[in-house]
């Protein structure tokens, strides 16, 4: 495997990342190290979550480390196959609370519109992962139209979140309509889109893309860096171009097990953030969807790293613990310790029933 293949003016074309992806396990044969049991594990992964990463991000790859945090983010994993049959394909309730295809409503006032099922990296922890098994598909304009009307029937939508998959995947023109759609609803304030594209594939950060986000200010712009490795010249350059635009660059983190979860590595990866001006926004608590098990922190334990970032670092880059819960129940907070002296820890703790159920034992769910 040679990640690098290519000129450099090809490695810097993000048409050229996107069609050299690694999709196949034969792709990763040099990472495997001639074990052919791990090829093996590969293929009965891919067989029903399916992998693909841009030559970029897989060169952030340290191929001696088997436990590498970029690695493990973007490799299959025999684990995710552990519970197949306790794990939830759909833990935020999401399907529950589609308006038309592609629009969810779990706020009084936004909505999450799926522009598209495809991503540049199809990262292991993704809650969205029953989207995979559908194959990639390319949305008819009819779609997006019965989205755009759904918003303009519903008065009380005051913000859109843009998402997917990767919505920057999309052809410019397409999101240019799309977002000039929405934002031609009088009652549409605020367009918000959400990408992880300036960590696996930042040329796709260009001026074209930049210049037709720009039209559409407000616009907030979130992003998912989880390892301080990911902040490279070229992820700091792709954010530079949004924020120089006027574009708001925030981060949403997930709390990984054996990628983030220990102070150093957060803190690194917090105040790397700050220097290139993406604000730290918040660290998720990993969802317990099906295939991600392997990824998920004890929730105390997140709730103690925090509480020892809070007595040292600066409150500028750090972001909110929070658990994502379903429905309409939205984000809790899992303040730091110093704050919950006198809580009991049973009342924000959520965890699986043999049937993939959460138990709903936090105030907010009575």
């Amino acid at each position: 495997m040679n990640v690098l293949s290519g000129s450099a003016a090809e490695r810097m074309d993000w048409r050229w990342q996107y069609g050299n992806r690694l999709s196949r396990p034969e792709h990763l044969a040099e990472l495997a190290g001639g074990n052919s049991n791990l090829l093996d594990e590969w293929r009965r992964v891919a067989q029903i979550y399916p992998f693909a990463i841009t030559p970029y991000y897989a060169s952030l790859i340290d191929p001696t480390d088997r436990d590498d945090p970029i690695r493990r983010q973007c490799l299959p994993d025999i684990r995710e196959l552990s519970d197949i049959h306790t794990g939830q394909d759909d833990p935020l309730e999401e399907d529950l609370h589609t308006m038309v295809p592609g629009l969810i409503r779990r706020y009084p006032d936004r909505c999450l519109t799926l522009a598209t099922n495809r991503c540049a990296v199809y990262c292991r922890h993704c809650n969205r992962k029953r989207f995979w098994m559908q194959g990639s598909r390319r949305f008819s304009r009819a779609y997006f139209q019965e989205m755009i009307d759904q918003v303009a029937q519903n008065p009380f939508l005051r913000e859109v979140i843009v998402s997917g998959g990767d919505p920057l995947l999309l052809p410019a023109a397409t999101l240019d309509w799309f977002l000039g759609s929405m934002t031609a609803i009088p009652h549409v304030e605020i367009l918000r889109v959400g990408s992880r594209i300036p960590v696996v594939m930042p040329m796709r950060i260009n001026k074209e893309l930049v210049a037709v986000l720009k039209k559409y200010r407000p616009l907030w712009f979130n992003t998912q860096f989880n390892h301080p490795r990911e902040i490279t010249p070229e992820a700091a350059q792709a954010c530079d171009l949004l924020l120089t635009a006027g574009i708001p660059v925030s981060n949403q983190a997930v709390l990984l097990r054996g990628v983030n979860d220990d102070p150093e590595t957060l803190g690194e990866l917090f105040y790397g953030l700050q220097r290139i001006s993406v604000r730290p926004y918040y660290l998720f608590s990993c969802d317990p969807v099906k295939g991600v098990d392997h990824f998920r922190v004890d929730i105390r334990h997140g709730m103690e790293m925090m509480e020892q970032l809070w007595q040292r670092a600066s409150g500028l880059c750090l972001p909110r613990f929070v658990l994502d819960a379903p429905g309409e129940h939205g984000k809790i907070p899992l303040q730091h310790f110093s704050m919950q002296r006198e809580v009991d820890m049973r009342e924000v703790e959520i965890s699986l029933t043999e049937n993939g159920k959460y138990i709903k034992t936090h105030p907010l769910f009575q």
